[in-house]
């Protein structure tokens, strides 16, 4: 078994609530605090910054564009954040009052897609701030975070419909029922193969879905492990974090698990995500980022 060191560096207060997590242009992480609704800055070996947002603005899942700067999801605001590394923020209003925005990556298209919760829609901005929403053809998803596939698509998922979507650049919409009933999909990303991994928040598994829709699903040794977030590492290793089972662990891409404890207890991770310093990054609720190394290499 592949041990792991794992430090802990304070970034906020344990109410600030660290979400997500991503790697920006500058060498630095990026991450969300949605309870104090500002973006957060991390050189790692240095003091952490922030930057307040409007109130109850709700940040949630956070983005590198293809300008440079930084996207996020304004939860409760129903906005759509950008942030410079310098700290310039804008904000754009999503047409749909009420989607809650969530997930939001780059897509091949130079633009930013993102999902409305509550809407029932997959959203469009460019990076002059032009947005467009396409309709979901099912009601109630609840379509959660969102990757750029291989395939040239946007791959999401479908938290409350229990299936894997995918959108292409002209607004086509195909879905892809889960085998595992009331499975409720969250985190999603591409993996080096061209096949996407999930995990399934409500049944202990992580799922991988190929670009043609066949669809495998893993169980966690922990069924309630409550898995939230997935990321790939530079080795197509997929990284994962167990919000209720406090743990973050990996799947190689023939299915072995691997899971390992948080110092913590009850730190709650959410977000993961491959840090500058090639390191796997987790951002958990009680106000930490956690570093995450293989003890038998540096990185």
């Amino acid at each position: 078994m592949t041990q792991v060191s794992i430090e802990e560096h304070t970034v906020a207060d344990s109410a600030a609530g660290p979400y997500a997590l991503t790697t920006g242009p500058d060498g630095a992480l990026w991450f969300t605090l949605v309870h104090s609704g500002r973006i957060g800055r991390l050189v790692p070996g240095e003091e952490p910054t922030s930057h307040q947002l409007a109130p109850d603005s709700g940040p949630t899942v956070i983005t590198p564009g293809p300008d440079g700067a930084l996207w996020f999801t304004e939860y409760r605001a129903d906005r759509i954040g950008r942030i410079t590394t310098d700290g310039v923020i804008d904000a754009f209003d999503v047409p749909t009052r009420g989607g809650g925005p969530f997930g939001i990556a780059a897509g091949p298209d130079g633009a930013l897609w993102f999902t409305e919760t509550a809407a029932d829609c997959i959203g469009r901005i460019t990076v002059d701030g032009h947005l467009t929403e396409f309709p979901l053809p099912v009601t109630g998803a609840f379509p959660s975070a969102i990757t750029a596939g291989r395939d040239g698509g946007m791959w999401f998922t479908l938290n409350r419909a229990n299936a894997i979507g995918r959108i292409g650049m002209d607004g086509t919409v195909t879905l892809h029922p889960l085998p595992t009933e009331a499975a409720a999909p969250v985190g999603i990303a591409a993996g080096h193969d061209g096949a996407l991994w999930f995990v399934e928040i409500a049944a202990g598994q992580i799922g991988r879905i190929t670009p043609d829709g066949q669809i495998t699903e893993f169980p966690l040794p922990d069924r309630t492990a409550r898995p939230h977030a997935v990321t790939i590492d530079g080795h197509g290793t997929a990284w994962f974090t167990e919000w209720g089972g406090n743990r973050v662990g990996t799947i190689t891409p023939d299915g072995s698990i691997t899971v390992h404890d948080l110092p913590t207890p009850h730190s709650e991770p959410h977000g993961i995500t491959l840090g500058p310093d090639s390191a796997l990054w987790t951002a958990l609720e009680i106000g930490t980022l956690a570093r995450i190394t293989p003890a038998d290499s540096t990185a």
